[in-house]
């Protein structure tokens, strides 16, 4: 069992499937089936039930999944906090962002970061998209992660990684569809998320425009936590970015919903501003936060 069989075996437990994970790891289908055939004969046991289109952990693929995910980070964080240090950087970050994007991808690197650096101290703000835009270029924030706004007005732009909006309801419902068309959209109660994702939401406005679909929400929110507890309870179900919710889709608390019609992907990408003082603790926080989503 070496590492680079914990991080393709994290990837399909976490992606859902064999061919996600080939994707987010830049390898072919077999060669991640090899992978995975390798450390379960390693083992001696079945990490997985491979269905039709998702590969969900056994008993004993989650215990695994639980230990590797500690292992990818530990190292992770191993190699960043080394590479930091050598780099020796300090100064005061202030950094913007969604409130969904800013507890599961940014807060866990700016504790990684603070944790090795006393003399780095961190400003995170949750506020709109646009919102945070702009006061990135007022000169307010010195970075931003945001899914890919149109027209960057000539500031620096490194894409972190891709995130899809998934239709998602309750994993105990057993009457849920696999799959649905656009216009079946009003079957359930509609959960909104608050939160722009202009890409999406550009989208989404044209499909309720074309099928003339008038949907009943329930309830609005901008915090991802407890709209993904309110889809649990039942009460309906709703678009949320993957990237929050793919935890639950696995351990089948949520289940996702195919919409044939709208499949929606974007950037999420890391904008920042020129400057001298905080140019090198700018490029450690971007290389720390890629070092964190591929663990």
């Amino acid at each position: 069992m070496n590492l680079q069989q914990l991080i393709t075996f994290s990837a399909v437990v976490s992606e859902g499937s064999m061919t996600a994970a080939a994707e987010k790891l830049f390898l072919t289908q077999p060669a991640v089936s090899q992978q995975i055939r390798n450390l379960e004969e390693e083992l001696g046991v079945n990490l997985l039930d491979r269905g039709a289109r998702h590969a969900r952990p056994t008993a004993q693929g989650q215990l695994l999944y639980d230990y590797a995910k500690r292992i990818i980070g530990l190292t992770a964080q191993a190699q960043a906090a080394i590479q930091a240090m050598a780099e020796g950087v300090q100064g005061h970050l202030r950094v913007g962002t969604l409130n969904s994007l800013g507890l599961q991808v940014v807060a866990p690197t700016v504790a990684t970061l603070l944790k090795h650096h006393a003399k780095v101290s961190i400003e995170l703000k949750y506020e709109e998209s646009n919102e945070v835009f702009s006061q990135l270029l007022n000169g307010q924030l010195d970075v931003a992660v945001l899914p890919e706004m149109p027209g960057s007005h000539g500031l620096a732009g490194r894409p972190l990684m891709r995130d899809e909006m998934w239709l998602v309801a309750s994993g105990k419902d057993p009457l849920l569809p696999e799959a649905i068309d656009f216009r079946e959209l009003d079957q359930r109660p509609f959960i909104r998320l608050g939160e722009k994702y202009e890409s999406f939401d550009e989208s989404y406005k044209q499909m309720l425009e074309k099928t003339g679909v008038r949907l009943s929400t329930v309830f609005e929110s901008n915090n991802i936590g407890t709209l993904k507890r309110v889809i649990e309870s039942g009460l309906g179900w709703g678009f949320l970015p993957s990237h929050a919710i793919k935890k639950q889709v696995r351990l089948g608390r949520l289940s996702q919903v195919e919409v044939r019609d709208l499949k929606h992907s974007t950037n999420i990408v890391y904008y920042s501003r020129d400057g001298a003082q905080t140019a090198a603790l700018v490029d450690v926080f971007f290389r720390l936060l890629k070092q964190q989503l591929s663990a």
